[in-house]
């Protein structure tokens, strides 16, 4: 069974990446949606659950719940191709390399103020309409290492065009990757 990654800032496209890759029969771990179960579970919200769990576990405790879960799924007899959304830092590239043979990471790229008008109209928990916020949230995920794993990607997809081209160039992609 295949591992991959995506990354990418917020508003970047990631979820219709995956909700693509479903449709052809790949299963989607979310990293993000790890972190508001926890979150759910501790009355907070997701970023102070970001941070909170770092501080108490170790910096890399997501993806280590994230690769926790991925064996749970292969130990259950699980064949699809697996989709890790939303890493963010080289160390948790390292540590999915170092679990899952031939791992390779793809990203999607959209300027900020496109993503931030994504983001505006999609308003999930996480979202905001304060573009100061919305910079500082990606400040976050830049202290976290997000920049450097774009840098480091298998394959960079840029999202700026119209949606059409878009998922054009996904399928494009998932199709070189056979699934």
């Amino acid at each position: 069974m295949q591992v991959m990654g995506i990354s990418g800032l917020p508003g970047s496209g990631k979820s219709l990446v995956s909700e693509i890759a479903i449709e052809r029969g790949a299963i989607i771990v979310s990293m993000g949606d790890i972190i508001r179960e926890e979150a759910k579970k501790r009355g907070e919200t997701s970023k102070e659950t970001a941070q909170n769990l770092r501080a108490e576990f170790g910096q890399y405790i997501v993806s280590e719940l994230t690769i926790k879960k991925i064996k749970r799924l292969q130990d259950e007899g699980l064949k699809s191709k697996i989709i890790v959304e939303g890493i963010r830092s080289p160390h948790e590239v390292d540590m999915f390399k170092e679990n899952f043979e031939d791992f390779i990471i793809l990203s999607i790229f959209a300027n900020p103020t496109l993503r931030f008008e994504r983001l505006k109209n999609r308003m999930r928990e996480d979202d905001s309409a304060d573009y100061g916020e919305f910079k500082s949230r990606d400040q976050m995920e830049l202290d976290f290492g997000i920049g450097d794993v774009i840098s480091l990607s298998d394959k960079i997809i840029i999202n700026e065009s119209d949606l059409e081209g878009y998922v054009e160039k996904i399928n494009e992609f998932l199709d070189e990757i056979e699934l």
